[in-house]
């Protein structure tokens, strides 16, 4: 994969078989309670057709102090050429501070089908119909 980074701010895997290499700010701020920002990672990158970047939260971040990716995941298509940016949001009651260099989402690449859709003017009948939220029950 082709790809434009200052040195530092390339995505990196931590442990052998992960799945998510890790994207780093390249600002520093603070992400303030129920704040939302749009973070650059300084990372460009050229994949081939038939895959797509997903952009995740960080598990830790999550869970400890309640910072998530607000479209989660983020979708960077085969075609984009520009800098990947993280729209992270504060979910906590406390300011959140974001050095330079910190880990703030994992990127996870996926291969994609691109499907050929066909019109018709009704759908072949399933076990679960049109039924849609909360229709398989509480438990």
């Amino acid at each position: 994969m082709l790809i434009i980074a200052e040195s530092g701010f390339e995505p990196t895997y931590a442990k052998p078989g992960d799945a998510g290499a890790d994207l780093r700010s390249t600002e520093s701020l603070v992400l303030g309670p129920s704040q939302r920002a749009l973070i650059p990672t300084g990372v460009r990158i050229a994949m081939p057709n038939g895959l797509v970047g997903l952009v995740h939260p960080r598990s830790g971040l999550a869970a400890k102090h309640g910072i998530t990716v607000l479209n989660a995941p983020g979708t960077v298509d085969a075609g984009y050429r520009g800098e990947i940016m993280v729209t992270l949001l504060n979910t906590s009651d406390q300011d959140f501070e974001i050095q330079a260099g910190d880990r703030i989402a994992q990127i996870i690449f996926q291969e994609v089908i691109t499907p050929k859709f066909i019109a018709v003017s009704e759908l072949p009948e399933s076990a679960r119909g049109a039924d849609g939220f909360g229709s398989t029950g509480r438990k």
